[in-house]
């Protein structure tokens, strides 16, 4: 097998506790303003909020089914009710994050 004998290697950058940091202090891929921070994330709040409105649905849908006022079978009334936990339980927790930034709860931001 060849050996590479001929590869220049040369020192990392160290930080000011003069611990290595493979990263360039002017990278621009690394600099970030208080303007894209400050961004409103609209298509995560309606993903959310799809998810929270088609989760809502499934659940009672699959309610009805149990409760025998709609037509059909407990497997399909157990399939919904599956299917709506896996849709209202991730849209409720992202919905609740953006009302708590927009109500401006301490620890979220917009």
């Amino acid at each position: 097998m060849a050996s590479r004998r001929n590869v220049c290697y040369s020192r990392l950058d160290t930080d000011e506790d003069g611990c290595y940091s493979g990263i360039r202090q002017n990278d621009p891929r690394f600099d970030y303003t208080a303007k894209a921070l400050d961004r409103i994330p609209w298509k995560s709040i309606a993903l959310a909020l799809f998810l929270l409105f088609l989760g809502t649905t499934l659940l009672f849908l699959s309610y009805f089914i149990i409760i025998g006022h709609m037509g059909g079978d407990q497997s399909q009334a157990f399939g919904l009710l599956a299917l709506g936990n896996l849709s209202f339980l991730p849209g409720f927790y992202e919905t609740r994050i953006a009302y708590y930034a927009w109500k401006g709860a301490h620890g979220y931001r917009s």
